[in-house]
């Protein structure tokens, strides 16, 4: 069969595939568009396959709530473009759609989770590395489950907060301390979460940077007490001031709302991945040499 032009186009729009891959599919198979699409899968796992090693520190972050669960996921790409990507939009969607009306809680676990079309979690990523041409993969995912939940979603779609919430806080002081946590970052709700490590590391780097020379040993202990106590204000929540009233803390707002925070997942994309630097007139000058 001859392979039309109008044949490639009904092949695109039934797999999204390159316009090139399709017409090479359909000539490898004599024009039988349903082996052709078949061709494009088999031939587009393998090529996601080679993507697997790839380093993915882009994508999207997002946090859904359905009122009795919450969940908060990222899922990367290799560049920031993809975020625009229509297709991997709606895979985001349906990704957390379907983790939110879910029991998992576990990567693990969702990576197997069913989407409407059939394909796991995990193989529908696959399926959009071949057809997008970049890794994607489901990288982390946070879920919890409570009656006072609160989500925040950045509009550069790369920070994300959810927050478990006990007591009578309103929806809108709720949405405004997951917004402050998407500002200022911090790494855990109280101090008691704080690991004795990085306590004992901090302590470290103050002692060695500090000149106590001279004074009693009571008053340089209290000394460098209290520059641990103002590291550790820095990443801890409820020691942080309150972005919307900096006259008082988050511990004390909370406090004053006879509040408290249960849990807290913030996500911001790519956070924790070592990413790739190239120079890319040294890898042209590279290709150069080499032709």
């Amino acid at each position: 069969m001859a392979v039309t032009t109008d044949l490639i186009k009904k092949l695109r729009e039934m797999t999204s595939a390159g316009m090139m891959d399709c017409k090479k599919a359909l000539e490898a198979t004599n024009g039988d568009i349903d082996e052709a699409v078949v061709w494009l899968r088999e031939n587009g796992l393998a090529k996601a396959a080679k993507k697997a090693d790839r380093v993915a520190a882009e994508g999207v972050s997002l946090a859904v709530s359905n009122g009795k669960r919450a969940i908060i996921i990222e899922v990367n790409s290799e560049t920031d473009f993809v975020s625009k990507n229509e297709k991997f939009m709606s895979l985001i969607e349906e990704i957390s759609n379907t983790i939110l009306n879910s029991n998992v809680n576990t990567l693990e676990d969702a990576l197997n989770l069913r989407l409407k079309n059939g394909l796991t979690i995990n193989e529908a990523c696959i399926e959009a590395t071949a057809t997008i041409g970049e890794k994607i993969s489901l990288r982390r995912l946070g879920c919890v489950e409570g009656s006072n939940l609160a989500v925040y979603n950045h509009s550069n779609k790369r920070i994300s907060v959810l927050i478990n919430f006990e007591g009578p806080i309103s929806q809108d002081d709720a949405y405004n301390i997951c917004m402050h946590v998407a500002a200022m970052s911090p790494k855990y709700v109280e101090n008691s979460e704080v690991p004795q490590d990085f306590k004992d590391a901090e302590m470290h780097i103050i002692k060695e940077t500090t000149d106590v020379t001279g004074k009693p040993e009571n008053v340089a202990q209290n000394i460098l007490n209290g520059k641990l106590n103002k590291k550790l204000a820095e990443i801890t929540l409820l020691e942080q001031s309150y972005v919307i009233d900096e006259k008082q803390t988050v511990g004390n707002f909370l406090k004053n709302n006879k509040s408290k925070v249960l849990n807290m997942f913030r996500f911001e994309v790519g956070e924790g991945i070592e990413k790739v630097v190239s120079d890319f007139a040294a890898e042209v000058a590279a290709q150069l040499k080499g032709n």
